[in-house]
Parts: C-alpha cells; sequence; structure tokens
C-alpha cells in the first residue's frame, strides 16, 4: 500500500516468528510513544504479553504488521469484547520515526474490513487526550464517532460500516497517495542508470544519452561495475556511492540483473524504478513469475515500478526537463499529459504529437503495467498545475471500475481523451448480450471520457482541446471559400450530431481577399447563433488572386486565437499560425469538434446521486441459493413460477398457483417468446393447461414453466453483464423481437445514479412506448428508474454476479412486475476498486 508520502510499504497479518521483530519494534519506540500506547512506562515487554501479541486467531483477535525490508514499522490489532460480541477494541502504535505518513489511517481501514468480515460491526477504543495524533486519526476517518472523557482517558465508539463520507475519505487519501508516488518519479532529485555500456552502444547507452542531453536540471548517477566514466560522467560501482539523494533509477539490464539492480536502487533511497528491460510477462510464465517477483521485491522496498517492457518516463517542466524514454528528442512543453501503455508505439506517438505541435507537460509509458498503471496517472494529473487535458493510449484495463471511477472525476476539472479496444472478450458474459462499439463509445461518453477509435484522432482531440475553448452548445457556423468544402462541412455536422447555425455555411467568393476572409470569420464569431466555428479554406486558381500578399492564415489565426469560441479548420493555403487546430480533411475537422462538443455537454450536466433505496440488505443473500433469494435482498421481487416436467405436474402447479395462469416453453431463449409460440395465456381451467400443454411438448419438449397471470403491460428487459473498460454495466430495453434484432438496448456503467437511471429509461429508440404511444396510458417510469438503481447496487456489491437478466418486465402505469430472473455467478471479475487502499499487483 502507499503512505501518505508517496511511498510504498506492505502489510501483512502478524506470525508468531515475528516475536523477536517485535522486540526491537519495541525498543526503537520512545518513551512518550509507549506511554501513549500503553499508558505506562512499559520499557520492554514480558514474554507472557509478547506470546499474545504475536499469536491470534485472525477472527476474535486480529493484528497486521506494515513492514518495510525485514523492519516492523507499525502494529494495529483489534480484539472483540466477549464471544461472538458485536463490539472490539481497536488500537494500534506507530514507530517514532514513521508517525505521521498516514499508517494510521491505512490499518484502521484492514482492521476495520477483516472485522466486518467476521461479524464485528463496531469499535471501541480508548486514548489518552494528550495522543492528539491517535485522536485525528478516528475523527478524520468519516465514521460517526461517539466521544466519553472518563478517568483521564477519551474513550471512542464508533460503526464500522463504510459510510459515503468514509468513502470519500478514502477516496481522498488514495488520490493524494498515488498521485504523491508519481510526482516522486516525475521530479527527481537525481537519477540512476543501470545498463548503460561504457562503449556507449545499447538501450542503456541511450537511455543515458537522452536524459543527459535532454538538460535535465537534476544529477545523473550511471551505475558500473567497472568504468570510471560513461558517456563522459563519472561512474559508480553503487547508486549509494555517489553521495546523493536518488530519486529515480532507470533500469537497462538483463531480467536476471534487475533483483541485484533493485536492492542497489533501495539502499540509495529511490523511490521508483523505470525498469525498460523486456524479458518479463510479455515472455511466457516464466518472465511473469519474475515480474510477480520484481513488483513484490519493490514496494516492499518502498518503491513504485514504471514497466518492465516499457518506453520510460518524460516531464518537460523547464525546471525538470526529464528525458527518461529511449525518444532521442521529446515534443515541446506544453500543458498536455500523455500516457501510452505500449512501449513499442511510444516513441512513434511522441514524435507524431511534435509533428502535431502537441506540447506535453509529462508523459509515461507503462509497457506491461505490472505496477503503476493509466489510473495512477490520472490521479496525478488531476491537480498537477501544468496538466490541462490528458490522452490515454489503452490496450487493457487492469481495474476497469477505478478507471471509471477517476475517469468521472478526473472529467469534471480536466478532459481526458483515450483511444481503447471497444472489443469485449468473448465468452465474457455467457450468452447474454454486451455492448457494441456504438454502446461503448457511449459509455465513455457518460463518464466524460472522449473516448477515440485511433491514434491519429487522439491527436485531432488533443490538440483542439489543447489550444481552443469548449463551446457552449452544438450550432456550428460554416464559413469558407469553397461551397465544396462546405457542403462537404454541412454533411460532417449532420452526421456526427452537430447542428449547422441558421444563415450558414457562408461562402466568400474564391476571389476575396484576406479582409473580406477576415470579416467573414469575425462576424461569425460574434453571431449569438453561434457555438463554434469550421472554417474551409481552398487556394484559388491561378490567376483568380486578387492580393497575392493578403495574409489569409493571420486572418484565420486572429480569430481562432481570440479563445472565445472554438475554431478548427481546413486550410489548403500555406501553414497556420500555432495553435490553431487544422486538420487535412472536412470530415477530420468536424469530427473532432463533435467529441469536444459531445464532452462540453457532459460537463453541463448535473452528476447526479446514488439515492438510499429501502429495503435492501447486501449482506442477507446467500449467493449460492436461488437468484430470488439475492434480488430479494435488494428489494427486487419476481413473480413466482413454478418448473414442469410433464402434464401432471403441470396440473399441479397451476392448482396451487390459481388459476388463470400461463404456461411458457422451458428453454432460457423461447420462455418469452409469444411470437414463436412458446407462451400461453389467460389458461383458465385445467382443460386449457392441457391443451396448451400438449402444443408446447410436441414443439418444445416436455419440460414447461407455470406462473400465475399478471395485467399485461410494456415488456422491458433489464440486463447485467461484466465489461472490460466499466467493469458491471447494466443494460434496459424493450421487449421484442424488433428490439431484440436491432440491439436496443442502453447501457450505463454501475453503480447507477439517480440521473443515470432514468436516461437509461429514456434512451432505447422504442422509449416511447413507454410514456403513452397512440393513446396508451403512460407506465409507472418511477418503477423503472427505482429497479435499475437496485440492479445498478447489486451488480455494484457483488462481483461473483458475472451475469443477470430480468426477462421480462412487464411495466404498467401501476407499477412493474418481474416475470424470470437468471443469473449467472462466476468468479469474482476484475473489481479491485473496492475494500481498503491497496497497491495493484502483477
Amino acid at each position: 500500500m502507499l503512505l501518505s508520502d508517496g511511498s510504498a510499504v506492505h502489510m501483512r497479518p502478524i506470525r508468531p516468528d515475528d516475536a523477536p521483530a517485535i522486540v526491537e519494534f519495541h525498543s526503537r519506540m520512545s518513551d512518550r510513544t509507549r506511554y501513549l500506547r500503553y499508558f505506562s512506562p512499559y520499557p520492554r515487554i514480558p514474554e507472557r504479553d509478547l506470546a499474545r501479541f504475536v499469536n491470534v486467531d485472525h477472527r476474535d483477535r486480529e493484528a497486521f504488521v506494515i513492514v518495510s525490508g525485514p523492519r516492523i514499522m507499525a502494529v494495529g490489532r483489534y480484539e472483540r469484547l466477549g464471544p461472538d460480541a458485536p463490539e472490539a477494541e481497536v488500537a494500534f502504535v506507530v514507530e517514532d520515526a514513521h508517525q505521521g505518513r498516514g499508517i494510521g489511517s491505512v490499518l484502521l481501514e484492514h482492521l476495520a474490513e477483516a472485522a466486518r468480515e467476521h461479524g464485528i460491526t463496531r469499535f471501541v477504543a480508548e486514548v489518552l487526550p494528550q495522543n492528539a495524533g491517535m485522536l485525528r486519526v478516528f475523527s478524520d476517518f468519516g465514521y460517526q464517532v461517539q466521544r466519553k472523557y472518563a478517568d483521564g482517558v477519551v474513550h471512542l465508539e464508533f460503526p464500522i460500516a463504510p459510510t459515503e463520507k468514509s468513502r470519500e475519505v478514502q477516496e481522498s487519501r488514495e488520490q493524494r497517495t498515488e498521485a504523491r508516488s508519481i510526482s516522486r518519479l516525475l521530479h527527481p532529485r537525481a537519477v540512476a542508470v543501470y545498463g548503460a555500456s561504457a562503449s556507449g552502444q545499447g538501450i542503456g547507452a541511450a537511455l543515458l544519452g537522452h536524459l543527459r542531453d535532454g538538460g535535465y536540471t537534476g544529477t545523473v548517477v550511471p551505475v558500473h561495475r567497472s568504468a570510471d566514466r560513461v558517456a563522459g560522467l563519472p561512474a559508480y560501482r553503487s547508486a549509494v556511492a555517489a553521495g546523493v539523494a536518488v530519486d529515480l533509477a532507470l533500469v537497462a539490464v538483463p531480467p536476471e540483473g534487475v533483483a541485484e539492480v533493485l536492492a542497489d536502487a533501495a539502499a540509495a533511497g529511490a523511490g521508483g524504478l523505470v525498469v525498460v528491460s523486456a524479458g518479463f510477462a510479455e515472455a511466457g510464465a516464466e518472465g511473469a513469475r519474475a515480474q510477480r517477483e520484481l513488483i513484490d521485491s519493490a514496494h516492499a522496498a518502498g518503491m513504485r515500478v514504471v514497466g518492465p517492457n516499457c518506453l520510460g518516463i518524460a516531464n518537460t517542466d523547464p525546471a525538470v526537463r526529464l528525458n527518461a524514454t529511449l525518444a532521442p528528442a521529446l515534443p515541446a512543453a506544453g500543458r498536455v499529459g500523455f500516457f501510452s501503455q505500449s512501449g513499442a508505439l511510444g516513441v512513434a506517438l511522441l514524435a507524431e504529437a511534435d509533428r502535431r505541435g502537441l506540447g506535453l507537460s509529462s508523459f509515461v509509458s507503462a509497457g506491461n503495467r505490472a505496477d503503476v498503471s493509466g489510473n495512477d496517472l490520472l490521479q496525478y494529473w488531476q491537480d498537477d498545475p501544468g496538466t490541462d487535458a490528458v490522452l490515454l493510449y489503452l490496450e487493457t484495463f487492469g481495474n476497469p471500475r477505478k478507471f471509471a471511477r477517476l475517469a468521472r472525476r478526473m472529467s469534471r476539472v480536466k478532459p481526458v481523451v483515450a483511444v481503447a479496444s471497444a472489443t469485449r472478450p468473448p465468452g465474457l458474459a455467457g450468452d447474454l448480450p454486451g455492448p457494441d462499439t456504438k454502446a461503448v463509445t457511449a459509455l465513455f461518453a457518460r463518464s466524460g471520457v472522449i473516448r477515440v477509435d485511433t491514434v491519429a484522432e487522439l491527436f485531432d482531440v488533443g490538440i483542439l482541446l489543447a489550444h481552443q475553448p469548449l463551446p457552449a452548445g452544438r450550432r456550428v457556423a460554416i464559413v469558407g471559400n469553397s461551397s465544396a468544402l462546405s457542403g462537404l462541412a454541412v454533411a460532417a455536422c449532420r452526421a456526427t450530431g452537430l447542428t449547422v447555425a441558421d444563415g450558414y455555411p457562408c461562402d466568400i467568393s474564391p476571389q476575396a481577399g484576406a479582409h473580406d476572409f477576415a470579416d467573414a470569420l469575425a462576424d461569425a464569431a460574434v453571431d449569438d447563433r453561434v457555438d463554434a466555428l469550421v472554417v474551409v479554406f481552398a487556394p484559388p486558381l491561378p490567376g483568380q488572386l486578387p492580393d497575392e500578399d493578403a495574409d489569409f492564415a493571420a486572418a484565420l489565426g486572429s480569430v481562432a486565437l481570440a479563445g472565445e469560441k472554438p475554431t478548427v479548420a481546413t486550410f489548403l493555403l500555406g501553414q497556420l499560425p500555432p495553435r490553431v487546430p487544422a486538420y487535412p480533411s472536412v470530415e477530420e475537422a468536424v469530427r473532432a469538434l463533435s467529441r469536444v462538443a459531445t464532452y462540453a455537454d457532459w460537463l453541463r450536466q448535473a452528476p447526479g446521486a446514488l439515492p438510499a433505496l429501502s429495503g435492501v440488505d447486501p449482506s442477507a443473500p446467500e449467493l449460492q441459493g436461488p437468484p430470488t433469494d439475492l434480488l430479494a435482498a435488494y428489494g427486487i421481487k419476481v413473480e413466482p413460477s413454478s418448473s414442469a416436467g410433464s402434464l401432471d405436474e403441470a396440473l399441479a402447479a397451476a392448482e396451487t398457483l390459481g388459476y388463470p395462469v400461463a404456461l411458457k416453453a422451458a428453454g432460457g431463449a423461447l420462455r418469452h417468446r409469444i411470437d414463436l409460440g412458446a407462451v400461453r395465456l389467460a389458461l383458465a381451467d385445467a382443460e386449457d393447461v392441457r391443451a396448451a400443454y400438449s402444443e408446447l411438448s410436441q414443439a418444445f419438449g416436455p419440460d414447461v414453466l407455470v406462473q400465475s397471470m399478471v395485467p399485461a403491460g410494456v415488456a422491458c428487459t433489464v440486463e447485467v453483464v461484466e465489461d472490460p473498460a466499466f467493469g458491471p454495466v447494466i443494460g434496459f430495453g424493450l421487449g421484442g423481437v424488433a428490439s431484440e434484432l436491432l440491439g436496443d438496448l442502453a447501457w450505463r456503467a454501475a453503480p447507477l445514479t439517480d440521473r443515470a437511471a432514468a436516461a437509461l429509461v429514456d434512451e432505447p429508440r422504442a422509449a416511447p412506448l413507454l410514456h403513452g404511444y397512440r393513446g396508451s396510458a403512460p407506465v409507472d417510469r418511477g418503477a423503472l428508474i427505482d429497479l435499475l438503481l437496485r440492479v445498478g447496487r447489486l451488480a455494484d456489491e457483488h462481483p461473483q454476479v458475472r451475469a443477470l437478466s430480468l426477462n421480462p418486465v412487464l411495466a404498467r402505469p401501476d407499477g412493474i412486475t418481474v416475470l424470470h430472473a437468471s443469473v449467472e455467478l462466476g468468479e469474482p471479475g476484475t473489481r479491485p476498486d473496492t475494500g481498503p487502499r491497496r497497491l495493484h499487483t502483477a
């Protein structure tokens, strides 16, 4: 896990063989710390106490230690107050040298989680009034703490169930610690380079040369076993020998030598490693094992790892000028942060950013993404004053739930553009449908992320965000000197959801001069009907240009750089001024503008809230029981039905349920298919059941479902599937063959806010059927929204639910009825964004 200063430490349960280390830990405490913890001098630990300290049952008594290398830095424990009591006393102590680093809050998070797993619901603690640090840990945690002062001691008591406030506090601490861990890497005081040959050949020498030649303002420390100088710089046998505070280590040695490098860098106090070396997880099982060992060792030594198999990291801040990459030159300094998972593409991506004139604030290539990921960079860039926008090149999502959460928060303050695969792995959610490419793009947009399909689009949008304001709406003025290009712009706007403003396009004559062009642009820029400008300009035919010295580019630049309305251009005459977004085709220009306009629309929407839901008890259901038990724990009632494999069983079920009943073919894909004759409704008596069963069994087999009849309504469907980019996502659509054929489902990531659930109901193309189509009464929209909120919370809180289907759901003016439910359980998906803070591991 990470501490408040960004350094990594390891937490684990205490073990009996920790006894000597506990004694040593106790001996390093100051008299004051011992007194505050034990309420007495307690100079040494008696053998009986020591045995009790290190032997716990991990149920009624639990203890965790925080270690850095072989040394114990802190101990936290709880002890239940009586057999099966719901309360436990909690206490922890931190070595003096490590107090104030956030260790107490981390221990409290994990102790609370462990206690909840064993039925403990409340913690109590006794703290001396002068122990301000301990009192602050409890009061700042977000729990509702009750205090009582008696007999010279402050008695604390509080429930340990997570609350909105405690989650908010936890996420805030997570953001600060992860941001600081990245800041340590991007602002190093000294960089040690391992693997640079004295001959100047190879990857290590390239890294060292780029670091030196890029003007790095800190100290460069080449580490070499035998050479006294490398690349004209003094070389050292170890990083410690340099006598400087090394913050970062660049590693370009074979995989088998990385462990030795790690130990040397740790001894020098490095906060992180950038491992460009290949031969790890990408090379097979043996490499994956070596990668896991690397990450475990680095975390135990307090270090983060970028890579392995990465391009490196860079910071263009003039106060740092860090080029710790394999790219010989970086783009100019700017205000865009760039994360690339791919090391192989990294050099090309940096070169393209430079060609496009896209200035970067910082750049990180994560390679195998064994530790540092795009999520860490989002945490860092959120509050980085030098970054205004973020570009992400993603190949996989290691923690999709966390990405969605961070992206939603980040996008509220800075735009995030991502190029990522929209493909869902085969068999991800059984036979249930999942979001198609368009739906995944929409999911990104609803999280505030501007998702693009190609690297070219990534830069198209990035250039626009870097240099132009956000549009106030979707109304576009098209100004140009070519009716053909203007026509293409009109078509492109319509195709991407932009509106051509009244009175446009404005076509000036090909013979017009620069002043006429400037006047037309200025008029559009101040037009109240216009939110953005699309400028198209083609060179006039030879002999048609009245003023060969006219500076058309300057005319465009004077408007585009005024900063009032975003301007994109397809300008086929000369070079535009810097910071004017120019595109080789009209379609590319309009597409980039549309992406940014959609993001601006999202920003103007209220974020919504997670409402309280009555009748929800997530701890109640036994997941191995019937699906109806799980759904009932979230207040979702499914209309009872009975399975029957023969006529006699069907008749008996009908008698039990009471007439009238419905008979349905039991096959999962058939039970709601009235169009295929797989459903018989309103069977009034045993004779009707006999006739219906005869027909169904001949057509579809002997197994049927018997269900009581309910009032008719509009058939809807609710789905839950696991998406690789967002974790659990909720789908909603209307029933019927046409809707299924067209894939008319809308999707949102779980959990759902009130606004997201409402939008989900209204988004399918068939949604007008819910609002009173052709004279029918509108259905109870609030009941559908409530159902979606409950399904969203269920999916969010139970990662074992790999897929869920409610189909059909009948919506009526007086409420809803769920006629059938199916739940697919499995191993929990990749949802490490739950519970107390912990570092991602390979």
